[in-house]
Parts: C-alpha cells; structure tokens; sequence
C-alpha cells in the first residue's frame, strides 16, 4: 500500500473512533489516564476527559417534596435538599476551557429528562397535571456543569402527583437508565469550541464489555464505554443535535424508561 493510501486509511478510521478505554474506572467518578479520541480532518471529535476536582464525601439528600393543588388540574411541586461537603455557588477549580457558570456550583435538577434547572439554593418548585407519573434526577455539579458521579452526591426518585395533590413515592424499577446533561442551550465565542458532553448513569455501569452509549451528533456517531465527562470539538455553527442511547454490549438498545434522549443546541460566533 502507497504511502498516500495509508495516510488516507488512518484518516477514514480516525473519524469513526469511539472511546474506549477499559482501564479507566468509573464507578466512584475516578478515572485513570484516557486516551483522546483523535482530533482529525476537522470532523467532530469527542474526547475523554479526567474529572475535574473532586469531592470525597459530597453528599446530596432530598429533604422533602410537597405538593399544593394549583387551579383545577394542576400541582406545584416544592422539592428541598440537604446538601454536606459541597459549597454550592462556589467556582470548582479546573482547567477545562469550557462554558462556565459565573454563579458556581449548583444542583442539576431533571425532571423527566428534560433540560436540567440549575440550583444555586437547595431548593426547587414545578408545576405539573394532576394524577401524573414522573422521574426526578438530581445530583450536585461542578460550576462548568460537570456531574459528580457518587451515589451519594445524586438521588433518583420516582413519584406521582395524585389527583388530590399529594405526593407517592414509586417503586425504583432496577433497570439502567441514562439521563442527560449537558450540552445545553446557546453557546456563543470562546464557548463553542470545547463543549462539555456530561451524562448520569443510574442502575448499572458503562463498559468495553458491557453497556455504553451511543452519542449520535449530526449523524455521526461515538460508542462510549466510559462514565467519564468528555469534551465535543469540531461543532459546526448554528443549530447541532445529540442524541444519547443506552445500549448493551452487542450495541442493542436498553429497553426501558430514560434510556434514549435527544436535544438540540445553538452555536454562534458572537
């Protein structure tokens, strides 16, 4: 084989990489050194990356979750944490280069996997319809928006809001689920050229011989086995969509509730 045809081969491969690295540990949220996905021929890339700043013992617990009827078909929904060692609005210290909240650090607060609510105070209200179902997904974060991946700093509760406005704690169905963090929303300048791509697994773990996540960005697509954060470069300006699936080891999807999301972001140059 040419000279030419090898360089074009290695160029063909390194735009369908995907992260795999089984010596990394994520079970605790420590990871061991990664190796980058390569950043080539201007296609995007996404990249591991180690974890910011940790925080042994951070831990978040949820104090309560009220309800108060609202009109005739509605319920506001008053949630309130307990959180020990971890400041939120304080600025995680990093060297990421990425879009970073001027407010600190904070509570992701996911209700039915949709676009977090970030919490500078331990406490949060939503309306929602009467007599419905929903999952609740909240963990502490870094200031760039990066998850502290601990049980302890995180808490998954299903409930139901009852016709009569209170609130039942459901059963935890035991089975994999991913839910999605970041990225979120409008980047502008120096934001849109290292993104951060977080995500919480609950009920199982990632792995070279276990599930992963397929991130399908624009059509381009990334197996990744590692819960780790990651950065996306490369993102083309205006309008990207992601789309995370759990799937398992034979690259099946996970069946089940919060294993498939997608969203769509914004980049500008100004």
């Amino acid at each position: 084989m040419t000279n030419l045809k090898i360089a074009l081969a290695f160029v063909a491969a390194s735009a369908t990489l995907v992260a795999c690295n089984p010596t990394t540990k994520n079970t605790d949220g420590e990871t061991q050194d990664t190796t980058a996905l390569a950043d080539s021929v201007g296609s995007i890339a996404v990249n591991p990356l180690a974890h910011a700043k940790e925080f042994p013992g951070a831990t978040l617990e949820i104090a309560s979750i009220t309800a108060e009827k609202v009109g005739t078909d509605s319920a506001k929904v008053t949630v309130k944490y307990n959180v020990s060692n971890f400041e939120l609005t304080a600025q995680t210290e990093h060297d990421h280069h990425m879009a970073n909240s001027h407010d600190g650090q904070h509570i992701h607060f996911i209700l039915d996997n949709e676009p977090y609510a970030a919490l500078y105070k331990p406490e949060h209200s939503v309306t929602v319809a009467l007599n419905s179902e929903h999952y609740l997904m909240s963990f502490l974060s870094r200031s760039f928006h990066e998850s502290i991946k601990t049980n302890d700093a995180s808490k998954l509760v299903k409930f139901k809001v009852t016709a009569d406005a209170k609130i039942e704690e459901l059963p935890d169905s035991g089975q994999a689920a991913l839910f999605y963090s970041r990225p979120k929303g409008e980047y502008k300048g120096e934001d849109t050229k290292s993104l951060l791509l977080d995500f919480f697994i609950v009920n199982g773990s990632l792995g070279a011989d276990g599930n992963k996540v397929k991130a399908d960005i624009n059509g381009q697509e990334f197996l990744l086995d590692q819960w780790v954060p990651y950065e996306v470069l490369n993102l083309p300006m205006g309008e990207s969509t992601f789309k995370l699936t759990l799937v398992d080891k034979d690259g099946n999807a996970v069946t089940g509730d919060n294993v498939s999301v997608e969203r769509k972001i914004t980049l500008s140059a100004e």
